[in-house]
């Protein structure tokens, strides 16, 4: 039973995590409209990326196939609005 008790509070525990990680991603995203300079958007972009990376990784480490392929959709969502309105290369 105590096992049982550990392994429901860890789960609870990894999907406030994902949802953090998502949730910084999506601020970072949306502060990445605010910036002011190029190099501020960069940072933001910087900080999605690696929210995102994050919450794809658990995702997958808790059997969650489905919630990582949606997230790394978004990821490349990002990335490609990114890259279209930010990118000076």
């Amino acid at each position: 039973m105590a096992s049982q008790r550990s392994a429901a509070s860890r789960s609870v525990t990894d999907e406030e995590r994902l949802r953090f990680f998502e949730a910084q991603a999506e601020q970072a995203y949306d502060e990445m409209y605010d910036a002011r300079t190029p190099g501020d958007a960069a940072a933001r972009y910087n900080d999605a990326k690696e929210a995102l990376y994050e919450a794809i990784g658990l995702a997958r480490r808790l059997g969650l196939g489905e919630k990582a392929d949606r997230l790394e959709a978004r990821l490349d969502h990002i990335k490609g609005v990114y890259r279209s309105q930010f990118w000076q290369g």
